[in-house]
């Protein structure tokens, strides 16, 4: 070892892994570098190109609602590993990986408080826990969320980022899509909103269940939202699809969902449209 390495490696400084992941963001868009005390001030969106990374419940629950409003709500107990599932690895081993590196129990968590003063139930899906698949927690999660906002006679507002339906559990996963169904029905019986916000990526049988049955359908810009893979389509169909096909905004040009929205306006927006969907409350 040269005289040179032998000092540096004396040095108490950083290591280069460390530093890397604790000072730079590289942008998954523009291949960037960002300062990440910068992306993470902007809301985790690029300053370069406005790409919107992922985030987590607990951002969302701090960017949305009034600030020191809000409370989660309790996670579901259902039954784990149904299916005794195993592939290269046990089912419950990757449930228990995904909790130690999300500190969630599941894909799908509630919290309630208030926006612009209004009250709203928020469900959150984490990419982040084995792809915000849904299985049977995410099922229950959401079912429990839409009966939380009757019974706090206000809006559900789920934020959707999913895979699609968690393989683990087979056609037990598959049966989450009408139980939500029946969930957004009750809403709609209630007299309540219920309103979806498109994050990256929604695919799968998410996209084709509840989050394409809000009241009002928000997307923020240049997500990914698929039923299924563009590869898939274009050798079913034979032809070169779009570029921009299966975004944000190719579907707002082709009327699917209602607007795009921005992450830095969404609080406002959210604000605005209970403000339409629900009469003002009545003076004491």
């Amino acid at each position: 070892m040269s005289w040179f390495n032998k000092v540096r490696n004396r040095i108490p400084f950083i290591s280069k892994r460390s530093t890397e992941d604790t000072l730079w963001h590289k942008c998954s868009d523009c291949q960037q570098m960002v300062y990440t005390k910068e992306y993470e001030a902007n809301l985790s969106v690029c300053p370069e190109c406005g790409h919107h990374g992922r985030i987590g419940p607990v951002k969302r629950f701090l960017h949305v609602f009034d600030e020191g409003s809000w409370e989660l709500l309790p996670a579901p107990t259902v039954k784990e590993d149904p299916l005794k599932f195993r592939d290269q690895k046990k089912y419950t081993d990757r449930l228990k990986a995904a909790r130690t590196e999300t500190g969630e129990s599941d894909a799908l968590v509630n919290a309630k408080g208030t926006i612009h003063g209004n009250d709203a139930v928020i469900g959150v899906q984490d990419f982040a826990f084995m792809g915000g698949s849904m299985g049977l927690a995410v099922g229950e999660a959401f079912v429990r969320g839409a009966r939380a906002a009757i019974a706090n006679n206000c809006p559900h507002i789920v934020f959707t980022a999913s895979g699609g339906a968690r393989m683990q559990e087979g056609a037990l996963s598959l049966m989450q899509m009408p139980k939500m169904t029946v969930a957004v029905q009750e809403l709609h019986e209630a007299g309540l909103p219920y309103i979806v916000v498109l994050t990256d990526p929604t695919s799968g049988g998410v996209m084709a269940s509840y989050a394409m049955l809000g009241d009002i359908q928000i997307a923020e810009p240049k997500a990914l939202l698929a039923f299924t893979g563009r590869r898939v389509i274009e050798n079913t169909i034979r032809e070169k699809l779009p570029d921009n096909f299966q975004t944000a905004e190719y579907l707002l040009d082709h009327g699917t969902i209602d607007m795009i929205a921005a992450r830095a306006d969404l609080r406002d927006t959210l604000g605005r449209v209970i403000g339409y969907l629900l009469p003002k409350k009545e003076a004491a």
